[in-house]
């Protein structure tokens, strides 16, 4: 006797980077496909990482999940739009990956009958729609352990805490490209550092900047990783383009060789506005075995709470300064076992062989 897979849709509304659709393409290819029959929801089919979706040969809908909620009096005609779609695919069990507040989708969800679980992916809960997307939803997956204690604590029997994940063998050590070094010019005994964001204030690249900046050291070269295309981006780089130690890469699909020609990766967001969840570049720079500084707020903490050293106030420029002096000034044998030390952490914690394991474990949980 055959058993009837559990189908599930995952909803999210593009591909444009691999930021949560890394998230989903992960746990698309990880499943069980003998328990388990996963399709995707999107927008559209542009951005840079569909195609990496579109090659896991799964079913990908292009279909709005999503519906505004003016004018109000054809709102309820338009969630039962989706609602429709949702039923006449006959899904088990939807897996929201919006960034956004929205309750259109877990309204249909609702009125489908259908159990829905979003994952609440960053910091922020100003909309009063987060609450009741929140009450509509079945489950709620919660990356970090700040959002438990602020956002849910008084529906803490429908939340899970489950961080987000990397594969461990992916991000691996590898030993820094010869040919990218050159071609960015970058010497042997330069100390390179390296982040890795969108270029939005928030990230608090220009904490960075100006610490490096204050350092006077010409043998420190900074490699801004990132899509870096935008007013403030290029405001950015107007403003420091003179600087030859300090390169505006661009946006990346593939990270790893950069991470790979570094020695340290800092991670400088802001305690402001829609910060990190659990940022998924720190978690691939440690995997490589790679030095990660990162300011002390919610997300970036659950990484480095064992590291508290290699944490610093958000904005502090001066202790920045500080604490990249003294990774500087660290023996190369302390180096390499504090950059092994974060590799084991990931590996204990953030690998994606745990955060499938859990998914799937909720998955059955709720529609049994």
């Amino acid at each position: 006797m055959t058993h009837k897979r559990i189908k599930i849709l995952y909803t999210i509304p593009n591909f444009n980077t691999a930021g949560s659709g890394k998230s989903v393409y992960d746990l698309v290819m990880g499943l069980d496909r003998t328990i388990f029959e996963p399709e995707v929801c999107c927008f559209h089919n542009k951005g840079a990482f569909y195609k990496e979706v579109e090659a896991l040969g799964v079913k990908i809908h292009i279909f709005p999940f999503t519906t505004d909620y003016k004018p109000r009096m054809t709102f309820l005609a338009r969630v039962l739009k989706i609602s429709n779609f949702f039923k006449s695919n006959n899904y088990d069990l939807i897996h929201s990956w919006h960034w956004s507040s929205d309750i259109s989708e877990p309204l249909a969800a609702k009125l489908s009958g259908i159990p829905y679980v979003y994952t609440k992916k960053a910091m922020g809960w100003e909309s009063k729609f987060w609450k009741w997307r929140s009450y509509l939803s079945s489950k709620i997956i919660a990356v970090n352990q700040d959002m438990v204690t602020a956002y849910f604590s008084m529906m803490k029997n429908k939340v899970v805490q489950f961080p987000l994940a990397i594969d461990v063998q992916r991000y691996q050590p590898m030993e820094p490209s010869v040919s990218l070094k050159n071609e960015l010019n970058i010497a042997d005994d330069d100390f390179v550092i390296i982040t890795v964001a969108n270029l939005v204030r928030v990230k608090g690249v220009e904490t960075l900047i100006e610490a490096i900046i204050n350092l006077k050291n010409p043998k420190i070269k900074l490699l801004i990783v990132g899509d870096d295309s935008g007013d403030y981006p290029r405001e950015l780089k107007q403003r420091y383009s003179a600087m030859d130690h300090i390169q505006f890469i661009g946006k990346q699909l593939d990270v790893r060789p950069y991470i790979g020609i570094s020695n340290l990766f800092v991670i400088p967001t802001k305690d402001e506005g829609r910060r990190e969840g659990i940022p998924n570049a720190p978690l691939e720079a440690m995997s490589m075995e790679r030095i990660v500084l990162g300011s002390n707020i919610s997300g970036i903490r659950d990484i480095l709470n064992v590291f508290p050293d290699y944490m610093f106030q958000a904005d502090n420029v001066l202790e920045l300064e500080q604490k990249i002096n003294w990774v500087m000034g660290l023996s190369e044998i302390e180096k390499k076992e504090v950059g092994k030390q974060m590799r084991q952490r990931v590996i204990n914690v953030f690998s994606i062989e745990d955060f499938i394991c859990r998914h799937q474990m909720l998955y059955r949980e709720m529609v049994n």
